[in-house]
């Protein structure tokens, strides 16, 4: 009996047991995917009631949107080397974190086993958190490139721009979600400078 209640009173509570949710709700997309991820398996693996996930999170789709909109990588700020290349590699090398970090794994998950109707939320949620951000950084890296007077600023349009995100998402769906280094230097140099320097 005292094992129990001391079992009972050792339960994590506040951040800690939030912490634990969000952890076991990333291994689980991870692991098994969207459909399969359940409240019940959520709560057994965070050692938590049911009932506690329900009192935050209506639904799984509530808790999975919470869960990316908190553990998303920021891009961070601009990279200044001094370097077109440099800071278009520092950019690439950032998104490829992001998008490989586990949450990003887990919004890959999302997206991809989700009707576009379904997955629009989640894919707004990424674009919030990581490709709008990563678009106004290789926007900022082309604008202190043109002012170093190694390219125009206009060649930098959205198409341009959405090269990038493009061929991340064409890999991850057809290369085992991998987007190397060796493709991201490949990208940059076989692609995005001869583009931007026209």
């Amino acid at each position: 009996m005292h094992g129990t209640a001391h079992r009972v009173a050792a339960r994590r509570r506040g951040p800690a047991l939030e912490q634990a949710i969000f952890e076991a709700t990333l291994e689980q997309l991870v692991v098994s995917g969207y459909a399969r991820l359940s409240m019940e398996a959520v709560a057994a693996a965070a050692q938590t009631g049911k009932a506690s996930l329900y009192r935050r999170w209506g639904s799984k789709e509530e808790l999975v949107m919470d869960v990316l909109r908190t553990s998303l990588p920021l891009v961070g700020a601009p990279p200044d080397t001094g370097s077109l290349r440099e800071d278009l590699l520092t950019v690439l090398e950032r998104l490829r974190a992001a998008m490989s970090s586990r949450p990003g794994c887990a919004a890959r998950a999302v997206i991809s086993e989700l009707d576009h109707e379904r997955a629009s939320a989640f894919i707004g949620l990424v674009h919030q958190r990581v490709l709008d951000p990563a678009h106004s950084l290789f926007l900022d890296v082309v604008a202190a490139a043109a002012a170093r007077g190694e390219v125009r600023a206009e060649v930098a349009t959205p198409m341009v721009l959405d090269l990038v995100p493009a061929m991340m998402m064409y890999r991850a769906k057809t290369a085992q979600g991998r987007f190397t280094e060796q493709e991201a230097v490949a990208l940059v140099d076989e692609v995005l400078l001869p583009v931007l320097r026209a």
